[in-house]
Parts: C-alpha cells; sequence; structure tokens
C-alpha cells in the first residue's frame, strides 16, 4: 500500500502539538511491511485558490509557513490520485480539517482534505465523495469549504461509546455510492489519546468498513493524517488503519 511522505515532514515547523518532534516518526516506524513510501510534490497555488483566498494564502506565507503546508496540500492530492484505484496513506502535517476559505486554526493551515477533492473535481478525475473525519475534533473548516456543493458529503463521527461509533460510522458507509471516499485520519479519540474512546482495533475496522463501501461502490478510498498526539499509540493506530483499508482488498 503506497504511503505518500517526506522527509520534509520531520520538520518542527511551530511549537504546536501536530509539529512536535517524535510524532511522525511515530507512524513511519510502525508502517507495516507492505508500505510503500512516496515522495510527494507541493500544491501549485492554482491548486490551493480552489480552497483557500489569496489573502489567506498570503497570510500563511508571511507565518513562513507556506513550503510545508503547501507539501502537505500537494501529499493529500496525490494520496487522492492514487486512492482512485488503490488504497492510500498520507502520512502528512501540518494537518488540514480546521482550515476554512480564508481562516485557519486548531494546528491547521491549509485544508488538505478540500484541496483533494477539489483538484481531482477540477481535473475531471471524481463526479461524487464522501469524506469520513474521524478526528476527535469537529472538522470546521472542511465543512464550512464544502457546503453547498451537492457532489461531496462530510460527516463527523461524534458518539459516546465505541459500539455507537462503529455502527455510525457503518450506517454512513451502507448507503453509500461515490467516487471516492477520503477519511480524516485523526486519532486523538484513542483510548489513551485525548478523547479516551476508541481502541486500535477500531482504527482497521474501520479502514475495512471504508474499503469495502469504496469496493462495493465502484470506487476508491484513501485517507490522510489530521490528529493524534499520544506518539506511544499514534503508529500502531495509524498501521491498524492502513492495514484495515488493505486487508479488505486481499
Amino acid at each position: 500500500m503506497k504511503i505518500i511522505f517526506s522527509d520534509y515532514f520531520y520538520t518542527v515547523y511551530t511549537s504546536d502539538p501536530a509539529s512536535a518532534p517524535g510524532r511522525m516518526e511515530s507512524i513511519i516506524h510502525a508502517l507495516p511491511d507492505h508500505a510503500e513510501i512516496i515522495e510527494p510534490e507541493p500544491a501549485a497555488e492554482k491548486q490551493i485558490l480552489l480552497t483557500h483566498t489569496q489573502s489567506h494564502i498570503n497570510d500563511i506565507r508571511r507565518q513562513g509557513l507556506y513550503d510545508i503546508a503547501a507539501l502537505a496540500a500537494g501529499a493529500a492530492v496525490e494520496t487522492a490520485r492514487i486512492g482512485l484505484n488503490e488504497p492510500s496513506f498520507g502520512a502528512i502535517r501540518p494537518p488540514g480539517h480546521h482550515a476554512s476559505a480564508d481562516s485557519a486554526w486548531g494546528f491547521c493551515f491549509f485544508n488538505n482534505m478540500a484541496i483533494a477533492l477539489l483538484a481531482l473535481k477540477a481535473e475531471n478525475r471524481i463526479e461524487t465523495a464522501l469524506v469520513l473525519d474521524i478526528d476527535l475534533h469537529y472538522g470546521d473548516g472542511t465543512d464550512n469549504i464544502l457546503q453547498g456543493k451537492n457532489w461531496v458529503h462530510t460527516y463527523n463521527i461524534a458518539k459516546n461509546s465505541r459500539d455507537e461509533y462503529i455502527r455510525e460510522t457503518e450506517r454512513i458507509l451502507s448507503t453509500t455510492a461515490i467516487d471516492l471516499i477520503g477519511i480524516s485520519a485523526g486519532f486523538d479519540n484513542h483510548m489513551n489519546d485525548w478523547g479516551g474512546l476508541l481502541a486500535t482495533e477500531d482504527y482497521h475496522a474501520i479502514g475495512k468498513m471504508v474499503r469495502q463501501a469504496a469496493n462495493a461502490a465502484g470506487g476508491g478510498c484513501f485517507a490522510i493524517l489530521e490528529g493524534g498526539y499520544n506518539h506511544n499509540v499514534l503508529g500502531r493506530n495509524a498501521a491498524a488503519l492502513i492495514n484495515g483499508l488493505w486487508s479488505s482488498g486481499q
């Protein structure tokens, strides 16, 4: 399975938890044997402009964060492109789901998921898409950008028990017949992370359900990293999702 990653994502670019040293190492060191790392290219500014205003892009430049944020966005686009034909995972940072068209917060700068889907739509590669956001926190930026676009639906899973969470995910995916499913893969809802809810095996189950739903629809699927801050479990959780996406096609 292809993992889109660059050594530049090891860079500690701010003092926030998403940029903490050791975070990306915990994921890369836990990758399964079938992982094949693909080097991404930065998103072109015209791709970023599909999602963000010029003033927002200029602001990110002034903060000295444009290069790393554009690389994450470009990696998300490449992950989505690959996902059309086989499952893929973008081991990227900064995360993106709190970035709206002209603003950003929550460790995010550019909305990687929205840029990826809008870029593929502009390339006429997809007609329909679904975003499954499994991060602990509501992906407000993704909703703000994509709301009102009748070709894409966004779902943020928020339940108080593991069983309810998995059942809700299954319900959403059972009615899905779309070209591409994108997972905003936050792992901060793990029982040993900030959310304290999900087990590692739940991420495997989610990956498996997404792959099966994509297969049933004749479509594709991919996931890109959002949150997840306990480095002791982050790698195992990411590997569980990756293996779930992968194993369902074997």
